[in-house]
């Protein structure tokens, strides 16, 4: 199926709400005793004149008392300022001055922001924790905080504190630090089919801090716009398509490979390109149970990510350089002639059933993400341990700002959705 997602992108402020006097419970109003009305047998004009006087004291004492004023609060040493934040877009956001964090949670009851830098993400170690306050950091079921200042080489993710009841559905765990489902690239191990430290397939992963400018340059990329009826489709894997020798390029199994094999495309008349899923998975995930890997990449953890070690330059520049190497790959396609449509899959995602691990979704909001049971089973209509579920106002609407990101971002032309009558499915 073939889909242009056109629609404008939100209008973003220039600036961040400042920190705002965090709200405080004044005292209870107090039950005064009766008392004979003071005013009885006065005139009217002696009346007015003592509720004058009455309210003018009442103002005067209610000036004096001290109004509770928010502290500045700082991070990374003092290079950041914490301020309340915009509950919109969700999300990392480069704005001037700083970066916007947003992230949608209705079940927390607590949530803070890690940060990491690359060094401190590969010993498994938080950098620092900022915790969100739910009186200045949260605006109805959004969790949101503005970091003022230099965040070059950063990395992020979300703690979430709440009830951990998986027989009612809720898998909320501080232990964990998940990744922001609108995390753009997602950081985790370099090398592809290679475990991390301690033979670990499963490491610690975080998102990228977007920078407040975008490269490279697409040179006056336009969209192709052929009708359907008149397309010749490649489907690519796109690790498959050149990792063999016999491919003759300079960095095989790569989008910076495939490059080199758009003419050959070219010339067996070919003006579009399916790429087979490259959003970010694992494919070590069932390396502790089988000798197998997950060689398609139907099983996604993040769906705003190109997959980053299907690119050259891996999780180097907090993986820009691979989100800058897919948009190369769409823009040479397009110099030819050639359309790139995606392969996306939000029928179901890597967690698993019950049993399988907290990534990102799970560890969010698992009753918004999930099609769950009464007693919290996953559905299982994907046949692939769980159900993303697409009906709920806020996954689809993540399903949107995912579809319109690829297009407008990263100028692809179109999608085929894997299972897509999953999108259609109630609970029932």
């Amino acid at each position: 199926m073939k889909m242009m997602a056109m629609a404008e992108a939100p209008c973003l402020c220039a600036r961040p709400f400042l920190a705002a006097r965090a709200w405080r419970p004044g005292p209870a109003p107090r039950l005064r005793r009766w008392r004979p009305n003071a005013t009885a047998g006065k005139g009217v004009g002696e009346v007015c004149a003592a509720a004058v006087e009455a309210a003018t004291k009442a103002e005067e004492e209610e000036d004096e008392e001290e109004e509770p004023v928010a502290e500045d609060r700082y991070a990374l040493g003092g290079a950041c300022r914490v301020l309340a934040g915009m509950p919109a877009p969700l999300g990392a956001t480069a704005l001037a001055g700083g970066v916007n964090f947003a992230v949608y949670s209705g079940g927390a009851t607590a949530a803070a922001l890690c940060l990491f830098t690359p060094e401190d993400l590969k010993a498994d170690r938080v950098s620092e924790e900022v915790p969100l306050d739910p009186l200045m950091n949260r605006t109805g079921d959004v969790w949101h905080v503005f970091l003022e200042g230099e965040l070059h080489g950063m990395l992020y993710g979300y703690r979430f504190d709440g009830t951990f009841a998986p027989h009612c559905g809720h898998y909320f765990d501080v232990s964990n630090v998940v990744v922001d489902p609108y995390a753009k690239a997602v950081i985790s191990r370099e090398e592809y089919g290679v475990p991390a430290h301690g033979n670990n397939c499963w490491p610690q992963m975080a998102g990228m801090i977007p920078l407040p400018y975008s490269t490279p340059d697409w040179e006056g990329d336009l969209p192709l716009r052929y009708p359907q009826k008149d397309l010749v489709i490649y489907e690519m894997h796109l690790r498959g398509f050149t990792k063999h020798d016999s491919s003759n390029v300079e960095h095989p199994g790569t989008f910076i490979g495939a490059v080199s094999k758009l003419d050959y495309l070219k010339e067996l008349g070919v003006n579009c390109i399916e790429l087979m899923p490259c959003h970010e998975f694992n494919e070590l995930e069932y390396a502790t149970s089988s000798s197998k890997m997950n060689f398609w990449g139907y099983s996604t953890i993040n769906f705003f990510s190109p997959m980053t070690r299907y690119t050259s330059g891996g999780i180097k520049n907090c993986g820009r350089d691979g989100i800058n190497e897919f948009k190369t790959f769409v823009r040479e396609s397009h110099k030819r002639g050639i359309e790139v449509i995606l392969d996306v899959v939000f029928n179901h995602t890597a967690e698993g059933n019950e049993n399988g691990p907290i990534l990102s979704f799970r560890g969010v909001d698992n009753t918004t993400y999930y099609m769950l049971a009464p007693k919290g089973e996953f559905y299982n209509y994907s046949g692939c341990g769980n159900t993303f579920n697409c009906n709920h106002p806020v996954v689809r609407q993540f399903i949107v700002d995912c579809l319109r990101y690829w297009v407008m971002e990263m100028h692809i032309d179109g999608f085929r959705f894997d299972l897509a009558s999953i999108m259609t499915r109630g609970s029932r």
